[in-house]
């Protein structure tokens, strides 16, 4: 792990006594905006910016606080949204249930190809996991159930818990936001437990962490399962929100953007992702119905923000003055 200045014994540490007051302003801050969205902005594209804020913050998991670099991700996002789909429209279970089954999906995937892809580090993890997902998306292009270029339309939202009608956008946005506190609540409490210290000892020190005796390819499949898990949880909603399911979302292309998110946004930043997957859904609505083509656009956005924002927009933000004035701190 890289060795970080040590405290001088007998020398008071300065703390920032606002630094929690202004996290917890800015956290109350952000919860008002999510609830009052709906009501000022389309509340589909924010369900989608929901979506993908949270399958960006499940992907920064694994390359943020593990140091693996996945190019395979959208096989645990779509996966999870054919499963989705498949559970509530074939067999009948409620959004809830169908969420429970895309997850184990995503997740039974994540073992398989985490168990495959661990046992190498760098390039070739990164290489094996585009491989391996790329299977899987000719394995959705020719299964039965996946109904192949036509995917699963016509998803029901059904009743969450028997009661609750998801076919109004209001519920749904609400049972969308639920999902994605829920989701950023596990990444949080799984990134600051000892597990997830371990996590970032490995991403900075690899060796050494074996050197002191920790199972290093348990825990970087342990993470990967739960990156895996999360952006199915994300693919799954993804599904009982537009109500279909498609090869889209098993693609490399989705893989591609997923990376484009965290990148702008910050690895290694709870809110970096988040913010990178605002930017680019925001910058794919706005500019659907233009003459501009959105992936140039995409990519000039990119190409200035690496150029200028070496860390990501927020990982900028963490590592300036005025961010560590703050009390923020980057991971990476």
């Amino acid at each position: 792990m890289a060795h970080k200045s040590e405290p001088i014994p007998g020398q008071a540490i300065k703390v920032n006594p606002a630094a929690g007051t202004v996290k917890i302003v800015a956290l109350v801050a952000a919860l008002v905006l999510l609830i009052a969205a709906p009501f000022m902005l389309y509340p589909i594209f924010v369900m989608k910016l929901l979506c993908f804020a949270l399958f960006a913050a499940a992907f920064n998991l694994l390359l943020g606080y593990t140091g693996l670099l996945s190019f395979g991700h959208a096989a645990f996002f779509g996966g999870s949204a054919y499963f989705t789909a498949h559970a509530v429209k074939e067999w009948g279970l409620s959004p809830e249930l169908g969420l429970v089954v895309g997850v184990a999906g995503a997740s039974l995937l994540g073992l398989i190809i985490g168990a495959i892809a661990i046992r190498r580090q760098g390039i070739y993890f990164a290489m094996i996991t585009l491989a391996l997902s790329q299977m899987f998306y000719f394995f959705c292009l020719q299964a039965k159930f996946t109904h192949g270029e036509d995917g699963i339309q016509s998803v029901p939202r059904g009743h969450l818990f028997g009661i609750i009608d998801l076919s109004d956008t209001t519920n749904m946005y609400f049972f969308v936001l639920g999902v994605f506190i829920l989701g950023l609540a596990i990444i949080w409490r799984f990134v600051n437990s000892p597990f997830g210290m371990i996590l970032k000892s490995i991403r900075e020190n690899e060796q050494r962490a074996v050197s002191l005796g920790y199972a290093v390819a348990q825990y970087k499949l342990g993470a990967f399962v739960m990156s895996a898990a999360l952006a199915g949880l994300a693919g799954g909603v993804k599904a009982l929100v537009f109500q279909f399911a498609t090869l889209t979302d098993v693609g490399w292309q989705m893989s591609g953007e997923v990376i484009l998110m965290t990148l702008l946004g910050g690895i290694g930043t709870l809110p970096g992702p988040i913010f990178g997957a605002g930017l680019v859904v925001t910058l794919q609505n706005y500019l659907a119905t233009s003459d501009f083509p959105v992936t140039i656009i995409t990519g000039l956005v990119f190409m200035v923000c690496v150029l200028l924002f070496r860390r990501g927009l927020i990982g900028e933000f963490y590592a300036s003055k005025l961010g560590r004035s703050l009390g923020f701190r980057s991971e990476n």
